[in-house]
């Protein structure tokens, strides 16, 4: 059964800032530690990844999956889901909201929901889930911020 967390972070950059970054998936190996391969495989007509192949190596998980995207016309919302069973996950269905604060930040809400292939108790799956995402969201917004400082 698939479990699904969320969690937010503020983050010194606009909207359409935070979300070229969430976009650009063949940099995310230079700034998510987890990602090592990342390949755009197919896009929509207007450019976007329609579905994007990754290869991950998060030291406990190493796994190769494809996620299908789809996005929001103001591209305040970014969701997804995986294409096929991989070898540690059965499912997954994901999403970033992104709200703009009108101050010049933006709050982008991660909600993740993995069904494992893996037998994993509940308080290990938790706490690899909250790991997961606090890391997700830190390096976001340590990418977004820097990028918007250079």
């Amino acid at each position: 059964m698939a479990d699904t967390s969320t969690q937010s972070i503020q983050v010194h950059a606009p909207l359409d800032r935070v979300a070229a970054v969430i976009c650009d998936f063949p940099q995310y190996p230079q700034w998510a530690d987890a990602m090592k391969e990342v390949e755009v495989i197919e896009e929509y007509e207007d450019g976007y990844a329609s579905q994007v192949r990754y290869v991950i190596d998060a030291g406990v998980m190493a796994d190769e999956y494809t996620l299908q995207y789809e996005y929001a016309e103001d591209l305040s919302r970014v969701e997804w889901h995986l294409v096929a069973p991989s070898k540690t996950q059965k499912s997954q269905r994901g999403s970033y909201d992104l709200a703009d604060n009108g101050d010049g930040t933006t709050t982008v809400t991660y909600t993740l929901e993995v069904e494992l292939a893996i037998g994993m108790l509940g308080m290990f799956r938790r706490k690899a889930e909250k790991m997961i995402m606090d890391t997700a969201l830190k390096q976001l917004k340590r990418r977004v911020e820097s990028l918007a400082e250079a």
